[in-house]
Order: C-alpha cells, then structure tokens, then sequence
C-alpha cells in the first residue's frame, strides 16, 4: 500500500475546531442534536454544487460538511466517546475490508454491488435486505434504495421495471405530484405508506 501523504491543513482545521470548542461561547454550546440541520443543510448544498459544476463552490460546500464531520467528531471527543482519528481509521478498515479485490489477491467478482451489500450484511449482522436503510430518507430516495437492495438480495417485486429516460421519469413523477395535490393527497406520505407495504410483504418472504 503506498505511504499516505501528509495533510498539514487538515491537522490545522482539526486544532482550530477544538480551539473554538473551548473558547467560542457558540461553539462550545453545541450538541450532536443541535447541528443536525446544519448537517442536512450543508449535505444539501453540496449536492447543489455538484449539480451546478462550479468547482469553486463545491470545494466551499465540502469544507463545511466536512466541518460538520469535525464538529460532531470534537464534540464525542469532549465526551471521551471517540475522536477524528477514529471515525477516520473505522472508514479506512471498512474500506480495505470490503475491497479485497484492491487489498488481497482475491480477484474482483463479476458483481461489486452484490459484493458489497454481502459484506455489510457480514459485518453488521443484518438478516433483512432492508435493513439499515435509513428512516429519514426522502420517500423518493428511500423508494430507489429499497427497490435497489431487494434487486441485489435477489427478492423480486411486482413492479413495473421497462426502461425509460431521465426526461421520462422528470416529466412523470411531476405529473403525478401535481395530480395527488389536486386530489387533496400528500404525495410525499403515500409514497411512504406505499413503501411500507412493499417492506411488509419483503420481510414476510424472508423470514
């Protein structure tokens, strides 16, 4: 594995986050829970810079969620709970372990994304293809994550599934919000609800 370069600036940030911990009446007021919106915001806006294409901005907006990322890592450390340099060399074992392929001699399988999903399902003990999607997620997201893992787990679903473009789906998913606001409907919420009955019945043939 070649050596790992060093990150003087980044070593800096993490001293300045710390110093402010300590010596800004803000910063030192601050919990995990009280910078959750700030965490939603800034995830937010990094997705914005990307979808812009502006460099400039999308290396501001990943300095400020990685801000987030030291807050939250500061803060558990006061607590004596874990530091930065342990959240960092958790991803890094995490990364090696489910890249075998990069870090061993075993070759690469014919699907990485099974491959994957098989490893987290290993380390974390799931037994659900659902499990560990998360409950926040947009119910749009969370539709894609959940059609995606059972695809992956080999649990068919009684979905429509023919190809359509990206202008396809836009156009279509705009209509039908439109046309539930017109009747009155949360289309957010009958997604959800939808979403739910389709994890009930999945769990139900994997049990």
């Amino acid at each position: 594995m070649t050596e790992p370069a060093a990150h003087p600036e980044l070593d800096r940030f993490i001293a300045v986050m710390q110093r402010l911990r300590v010596e800004c009446p803000w910063d030192a007021r601050q919990t995990h829970r009280s910078l959750v919106h700030y965490l939603v915001e800034e995830t937010c806006e990094v997705v914005e810079a990307i979808e812009a294409g502006d460099d400039t901005d999308l290396r501001e907006e990943l300095g400020d969620l990685l801000l987030q990322v030291v807050f939250h890592a500061t803060i558990a450390a006061q607590e004596g709970r874990f530091d930065v340099d342990e959240v960092a060399r958790g991803v890094a074992d995490k990364l090696v372990a489910r890249h075998p392929w990069v870090f061993s001699d075993q070759g690469v399988p014919d699907d990485l994304n099974a491959t994957w999903e098989a490893g987290k399902r290993a380390e974390k003990g799931r037994t659900s293809s659902l499990d560990g999607i998360p409950e926040r997620l947009s119910a749009l997201a969370r539709a894609d994550k959940v059609i995606a893992r059972t695809a992956s787990h080999g649990v068919p679903l009684d979905l429509p599934s023919e190809l359509i473009t990206a202008e396809q789906v836009g156009v279509e998913v705009l209509a039908l919000v439109s046309r539930a606001r017109a009747s009155g409907i949360d289309a957010e919420q009958a997604v959800r609800d939808a979403l739910r009955s389709v994890e009930e019945d999945v769990r139900r043939r994997e049990a």
